[in-house]
């Protein structure tokens, strides 16, 4: 039930997004509580629940956690629903690969380097750093080609949705919002190929947060 299984988290993270998408593939029914970690007093009451201070927490009952990997993957082995990691050792550690790819190394290009600076600040009312924007466009290759081996190579992004897809959409979305991002990855044909499937999905659609205003 819903009230058994909330989700804490700004309406407008990737992360938020990731953990949101993992739930409705395993068709759990959940409440959101909005808390903005770049607000004083949302950092200060999320501290509570994170001591990093970082969404999304996900509450199940008494059972609170933290770091959307460790979300993703309790959400996958608690629900019922289609797996949402793929069978055998190779296709799991693909996956696995993937997130670690995105989390340590996409997100801040992509994400807090041209997507906030080049679309979500201005959407905030907010002028972005044309030097940041710049700065995520000259790293952002390195991790999109590996992920482009990895999509090309067919074990993983390119059937059901799994978890490497939660985790890499939101990434991907926000970034080819950025005209100079879209433009980059139509430089990765099996990543574009496998983006150009991903958006028309009804669970990514649904999951989409918008911009701000």
């Amino acid at each position: 039930m819903a009230d058994d299984l909330t989700l804490h988290g700004y309406h407008f993270s990737v992360y938020m997004r990731a953990a949101r998408m993992a739930l409705a593939l395993k068709g759990a029914a959940w409440a959101e509580v909005e808390v903005n970690p770049f607000d004083e007093a949302g950092r200060a009451g999320l501290m509570a629940l994170n001591p990093f201070g970082r969404v999304p927490v996900l509450a199940h009952g008494s059972f609170t956690l933290y770091e959307t990997a460790a979300i993703t993957g309790y959400v996958d082995r608690a629900f019922d629903g289609p797996p949402l990691m793929p069978e055998g050792a190779r296709g799991a550690a693909r996956a696995t690969q993937v997130i670690g790819i995105v989390d340590a190394y996409a997100y801040v290009p992509l994400v807090r380097q041209v997507f906030s600076h080049a679309v979500f600040r201005p959407a905030e009312g907010h002028q972005g750093s044309a030097e940041v924007v710049a700065e995520g466009l000259r790293v952002a290759p390195r991790p999109l080609a590996a992920l482009e081996a990895i999509a090309a190579e067919g074990m993983v992004l390119t059937g059901p949705l799994s978890r490497a897809d939660c985790h890499l959409v939101p990434m991907i979305d926000a970034f080819t919002r950025a005209e100079a991002g879209a433009e980059m990855l139509g430089r990765f044909p099996a990543l574009s190929d496998w983006w150009a499937r991903m958006r028309e999905h009804p669970v990514v659609k649904a999951s989409d947060p918008g911009l701000p205003g």
